[in-house]
């Protein structure tokens, strides 16, 4: 059976309280390990949300925008602000695609440059966290994790 708490404004929700909703609970626990990872990532001066994409495109070689956005589960607006950044920083090379709509994607040199620099400060939370959860634990998560995101997008 579920519990549910009601709380007032008043009453605090420490972590240790479950919430009753799948995606209030997966978000919180987004939002902290998203935190976990940023608070390694930031001497570098880098977001969690731009070694994603680095690590992301590391991966894919050259890739349209769209099929990035949907690999990542990353609505189109969140997207073209951050590679924006990135571009800025001369991080992501692009050009058109067949189809002038089309934006296709890819990591410059110094792209790959900053991904390299922060590659083990990634590692290093990676490590952390595995050691934390267990060999077999932390397979399950991410079993568990894309099991959610298959099923939420088919």
């Amino acid at each position: 059976t579920t519990e549910i708490y009601t709380l007032s404004l008043h009453d605090a929700l420490p972590i240790s309280v479950p919430l009753p909703c799948l995606s209030a609970s997966f978000r919180r626990a987004a939002r902290a390990l998203t935190q976990h990872y940023e608070a390694a990532l930031r001497p570098l001066g880098l977001r969690g949300t731009q070694f994603t994409l680095l690590q992301a495109l590391s991966r894919t070689g050259e890739v349209s925008q769209g099929s990035l956005g949907e690999i990542l589960a990353i609505d189109s607006t969140t997207l073209t602000r951050t590679l924006a950044i990135m571009e800025r920083e001369g991080w992501i090379a692009s050009r058109s695609g067949d189809d002038r709509r089309e934006r296709l994607l890819s990591l410059s040199k110094a792209g790959m440059a900053e991904y390299k620099r922060a590659l083990p400060h990634w590692e290093k939370v990676q490590q952390q966290l595995r050691a934390q959860f267990g060999d077999k634990r932390w397979k399950e998560l991410f079993n568990l994790t894309d099991q959610v995101t298959a099923k939420v997008t088919d």
